[in-house]
């Protein structure tokens, strides 16, 4: 009888255990200031993209070159650009681009890039040796530097910026994963669940990944607003995404030259990107502080 009320408790506390850790993380972040503005701008931005049909005012792709290089008025609330498009549709329409390359680029690298930093912090020696020399040579290169490569070779279009930033992602989150493995793999209960005969595929994605994701977490929403900088700055290069497609990069880029004369060419889509990126970078320092266990109320 005696163990049986030693076990209840905890059993109770192990069910209860993960609900309590989001409640706790959920709570912190809200306290925050930092992720709690970084998360109002994403989610205006998330609810752009997802009812920006119904948010724009004008055909993002309809020219009018009677009424070119307009300023903001009541009709055309952003002015319009060279060939008399409406900018403030382009940026709307262009939200969920921006969005989609840097989420689907950061989560193609992280997926990979967890992977293999499991397999060189858990097996070390020959493993590590060669993932890890691999991710140094890919890091050596400036992230937009390495980009502009993969994709002056693979040709420019969206599907190509995707996969050059993803490649650039991978060695990032292997070094995190395998510097947090390293660590993980030798705490007593993963020893104690090898000597029982655990298969080192269960030991690693059941036991040791949970026990890394904070750090993978902080660094993908991080990761994100670099990668949307770096797809703005592939499109303003001419290397990104193709014009007449309304990427914010690309509206720059087309801006540029006329940016004296006519400053909201370049002045909204500029505003939009920096605010995005702010977001990101808010979120990630709050997660951060969030997720740290050395970190103060």
């Amino acid at each position: 009888m005696g163990s049986t009320v030693n076990q209840k408790p905890a059993r109770e506390e192990e069910i209860g255990a993960p609900e309590s850790r989001w409640k706790s993380l959920f709570k912190k972040l809200i306290r925050n200031k930092s992720s709690l503005i970084g998360s109002c701008i994403l989610i205006f931005f998330l609810l752009v993209a997802a009812f920006a049909p119904f948010l724009m005012t004008h055909d993002p792709n309809s020219t009018d070159l009677l009424n070119d290089f307009e300023t903001p008025s009541s009709e055309n609330w952003f002015g319009t650009d060279h060939n008399g498009r409406d900018i403030y549709s382009r940026i709307v329409y262009g939200t969920h681009l921006t969005l989609y390359v840097g989420t689907v680029s950061v989560a193609i690298g992280a997926a990979v890039g967890i992977v293999l930093g499991l397999f060189a912090g858990y097996y070390g020696r020959f493993v590590d040796t060669v993932i890890m020399r691999v991710a140094d040579v890919l890091l050596a290169f400036p992230g937009i530097l390495l980009a502009l490569a993969i994709v002056s070779a693979l040709g420019a279009s969206l599907n190509n910026v995707i996969i050059a930033l993803s490649i650039y992602n991978i060695p990032v989150f292997a070094r995190i994963v395998r510097g947090s493995v390293l660590e993980v793999k030798s705490v007593e209960y993963i020893e104690a669940i090898r000597a029982l005969g655990a298969k080192d595929g269960k030991i690693m994605f059941q036991h040791i990944l949970p026990n890394v994701s904070s750090p993978v977490i902080v660094q993908a929403s991080l990761q994100i607003a670099t990668s949307i900088l770096s797809a703005a700055g592939l499109s303003f290069l001419g290397v990104g995404v193709q014009p007449p497609t309304p990427e914010w990069g690309a509206m720059l880029n087309s801006g540029r030259s006329y940016m004296w004369d006519s400053p909201h060419l370049t002045l909204f889509p500029g505003i939009a990107l920096v605010l995005v990126v702010l977001g990101f970078n808010l979120l990630g320092d709050g997660l951060r502080d969030a997720l740290d266990p050395k970190s103060k109320k």
